[in-house]
């Protein structure tokens, strides 16, 4: 065929003799060929193939303003895009909504559409919710990529507080910055198991010492760990404190109530010994203070901050509440239901251990989790019958939902690794771009996509993906013109 710019073109075909709702056109894409009649693509008449329809008449002009190429004697259009893409959203003229391929990429594919003018509406739920979870994904590697921005760029307008307070956070919540800001994460991480082995350890009674009233204590030497561990957790929390850029936002965390939780209950039991004497019985002030000892056990979770697997876990339970709830419901029938079989069946015994059917819930309970404390057992044939069948419907009941759980679990963890290398594959590409002098508007780029996020467009136009669906460009203005075929395999 001919080029766009070749002056050897025929004429046009203005007369008009052929309907527009009787005309056959050739679409040809990337390759592959389709034949349309004017009725079915005037169906959606803002679509791009509806306005190839009628065209014609208005010369070259309008007819490349729409195609990158065009074949007069053939009358067969050219576009330069995803066949496979195409195949998928020409469904709109013939079924009324369009499906994703497996395999194309989401973003792409919604690219494609806005080429070819479809609407976002023919594309049905359930690749709605994929392209919306993708979506997502870009927008958090863009989100990290930008606090690694953050922490990198050095504003000349910030005052030497503001300098200090972003070095200390730095020290303390990012690993990965420097070398010294390992070494304190490992020295929290060492404080925390100490503290916990020093907690467990407290209790031998041979370890223990006698007070003067004849009460068993812990060892001072244990008690002087574990002051020393106290003391760090206070410093590191004020530090995290004073330096966080959100006070609130920080004060509220998940993890830094722990935090709290683990440290308050030393201040208030040394507070309860030195002035509770004095104003209640001192038994009173013992078992308030042994209370408090007792919550020492919430600083194993701050474990969690330094282990992604225990945050994974934790995310996880949270995306799985549904199938969790949908386990306690079997439970909570099968105890209801076995228990009172089980005490019906067992009132002909007359050593029978099933006095009651409330009491039996504790029987079904560890039946059906095939705990089996024997404690309260049947002694009647019948009543053992009910009881293996209890404890075969525990096993179906708590398997049915564990392989949801583990599946959020592995796509969770899977996912955190992909974005934590796609953000690290884009600053390379920064990089890389900055050194050929192409990137100058990278960081702008990224806050103007923060922004567009939370104020209407479904996603960024200067974002585009290309080479794999995790990875993205952050390209200028002047770069949003696609020149190949692109589409994520």
């Amino acid at each position: 065929y001919k080029m766009a710019g070749d002056s050897s073109f025929p004429d046009v075909d203005t007369d008009g003799s052929e309907k527009s709702e009787e005309m056959e056109i050739v679409v040809n894409v990337g390759g592959v060929r389709q034949v349309f009649y004017g009725d079915n693509l005037n169906q959606y008449p803002e679509t791009r193939l509806a306005e190839l329809v009628n065209c014609l008449s208005g010369g070259y002009d309008s007819i490349f303003s729409l195609c990158d190429d065009y074949d007069p004697g053939k009358r067969e259009f050219y576009f330069d895009r995803d066949p496979d893409a195409f195949k998928c959203i020409i469904d709109v003229y013939y079924f009324g909504e369009i499906h994703m391929k497996k395999g194309i990429c989401p973003i792409c594919f919604k690219n494609e559409m806005e080429f070819w003018k479809v609407d976002l509406q023919f594309l049905d739920d359930c690749c709605k919710a994929h392209l919306s979870e993708k979506k997502e994904e870009l927008e958090e590697i863009a989100r990290r990529v930008q606090l690694i921005l953050d922490d990198l760029g050095v504003d000349a307008s910030e005052s030497r507080w503001k300098k200090c307070q972003k070095c200390i956070w730095k020290f303390l919540e990012k690993p990965e910055s420097s070398y010294p800001a390992r070494v304190i994460a490992v020295l929290s991480f060492l404080f925390i198991l100490i503290s916990s082995v020093v907690m467990c350890v407290g209790t031998i009674p041979d370890l223990q010492v006698v007070d003067a009233e004849g009460n068993r204590m812990e060892h001072p030497t244990l008690d002087s760990i574990e002051t020393a561990c106290i003391g760090w957790f206070t410093v590191e929390y004020m530090l995290r404190l004073i330096s966080s850029p959100n006070k609130l936002h920080f004060a509220f965390s998940f993890m830094n109530i722990v935090d709290v939780l683990a440290i308050l209950p030393f201040y208030v039991s040394l507070t309860l010994t030195h002035l509770g004497a004095k104003l209640m019985e001192l038994s009173n002030v013992q078992q308030a203070v042994q209370a408090l000892r007792i919550m020492r056990i919430a600083r194993i979770f701050k474990l969690a901050r330094h282990s992604s697997g225990l945050q994974t876990l934790t995310y996880a339970l949270k995306r799985s509440f549904k199938e969790l709830g949908l386990l306690l419901m079997y439970l909570a029938v099968g105890i209801f239901v076995f228990s009172a079989l089980g005490y019906t069946m067992e009132q002909s015994h007359p050593e029978t251990l099933f006095k009651s059917i409330p009491q039996s819930f504790w029987w079904a309970i560890i039946t059906m989790t095939t705990v089996g404390y024997g404690d309260i057992y049947p002694k009647t044939t019948l009543g053992k019958l009910n009881a293996a069948i209890s404890f075969l419907c525990g096993v179906i009941a708590i398997a049915l939902p564990i392989h949801p759980i583990i599946n959020n679990f592995v796509r969770y963890y899977n996912k955190q690794r992909v974005l934590e290398t796609a953000a690290k594959h884009e600053l390379e590409l920064m990089e890389l771009n900055c050194a050929e002098g192409k990137a100058a508007g990278s960081r702008n780029e990224l806050e103007d996509l923060s922004r567009e996020g939370k104020e209407g467009p479904f996603y960024s136009s200067r974002i585009k993906v290309s080479h794999s669906d995790t990875f993205i460009h952050l390209l200028s203005e002047e770069k949003h013109h696609r020149t190949r075929l692109q589409s994520c395999k």
